[in-house]
């Protein structure tokens, strides 16, 4: 398999051309095309080789994000017979999905990197919930790749038309496909946002039909697929590891486990990106700072009153933005001394209204 063929070009060539330069090492350039629980593999341009991260790479990585994941380019030290090649260097990376680590306010989850299309997968089932795909959005906006929204199980509606006009409601300028994974209606639609070696990666919770979407495009049943449960109507977690597939026709699509909960993580561009409509609306206001919590001459909330914007819309787009600001305050050290300065006056305040009051006692 060429190098090209999993999106290899000029930049990462003079990018390994750099680290090449910088070490006494043998390297060669490959891609991580599978990650599971720590265990990596590596695709060369003639092999497929088991890899382990250096130990000088684990030491000067500053955070867990800066370790090599699925979809990485890496500089490689070749095995001497027929152990594990060693993981060098990350060459720079582009089009990366990031998440706040599930119960982890300060640590980030790197999902999959050199991203060309996220595509955001919710089932047309009892499931579907447009909070869950504005959250969704505002995570692909951040990574710097496309967004796409996937309306799987398109077979379930008698007309999915419907569906795909409320979330094109909350998805302005992006593309919404209803499709079934079963039926194959609308899948090719989606092969088209992978041409030849474009990396994409499906983002969803377990349930959603990722890995059946994935058999269907590559005309085989590679993975195994589980039935959501009827009790619960919850899916399972089919998919236990991340893994990158050559489709037919070119394009490259990365698959991993279900993901339940989608922490946000990133700049503010995203969430500005994901609820752009609302943004749209803010300059009208009267007030320049204007919060849209009821003052007077506010666009935004007239908007509401007027039908032209969902109440609900509105709501999640400040739930998110809350849950931004309180993120940054936790990693943004500026912000976090900021927020202890604001303590302290406030601390200080209360000790002295306290010893005025004691004194006024006396």
């Amino acid at each position: 398999m060429s190098l090209e063929s999993l999106g290899w070009g000029p930049d990462l060539a003079h990018a390994f051309s750099v680290v090449v330069s910088q070490s006494s090492l043998s390297l060669v350039p490959g891609r991580v095309v599978r990650q599971a629980r720590g265990l990596l593999s590596v695709q060369t341009s003639d092999r497929v080789l088991l890899a382990r991260t250096a130990g000088r790479l684990l030491h000067h990585a500053s955070e867990a994000e800066a370790l090599p994941a699925i979809g990485d380019w890496v500089a490689l030290q070749l095995p001497a017979g027929e152990g594990e090649a060693l993981l060098q260097a990350v060459l720079p990376r582009r089009g990366v999905l990031m998440r706040r680590e599930a119960g982890r306010e300060r640590e980030a989850q790197l999902i999959a990197a050199n991203l060309d299309v996220v595509f955001l997968v919710a089932g047309l089932d009892d499931n579907f919930n447009p909070r869950r795909i504005e959250r969704a959005l505002a995570l692909a906006w951040n990574s710097g790749a496309e967004p796409v929204v996937v309306l799987s199980k398109a077979d379930l509606l008698a007309d999915a038309a419907e569906r795909v006009l409320e979330v094109e409601a909350l998805a302005p300028g992006v593309p919404v496909l209803a499709l079934s994974a079963r039926t194959g209606e609308g899948v090719e639609v989606l092969r088209s946002h992978l041409p030849v070696a474009k990396t994409g990666v499906l983002l969803g919770s377990s349930g959603v039909g990722k890995s059946t979407l994935v058999n269907r495009l590559l005309g085989e049943e590679r993975l195994a697929t589980q039935a959501v449960s009827e009790e619960d109507n919850r899916g399972r977690h089919t998919t236990t590891h991340r893994e990158l597939f050559v489709l037919p026709g070119g394009g490259l699509l990365i698959d991993g486990p279900g993901v339940r909960e989608l922490g946000l993580w990133g700049e503010e561009e995203g969430l500005d990106q994901a609820f752009a409509d609302i943004l749209a609306l803010a300059p009208g206001c009267r007030f320049t700072d204007c919060q849209h919590q009821g003052e007077p001459g506010c666009a935004v909330r007239a908007a509401v009153a007027g039908g032209t914007l969902a109440q609900a819309r509105l709501d999640s787009f400040e739930k998110l933005r809350r849950e931004r600001a309180h993120l940054a305050q936790k990693t943004d050290p500026l912000a976090r001394r900021e927020q202890k300065r604001r303590e302290s006056t406030l601390t200080q305040a209360g000790r002295a209204r306290g010893r005025a009051k004691r004194r006024g006692d006396d």
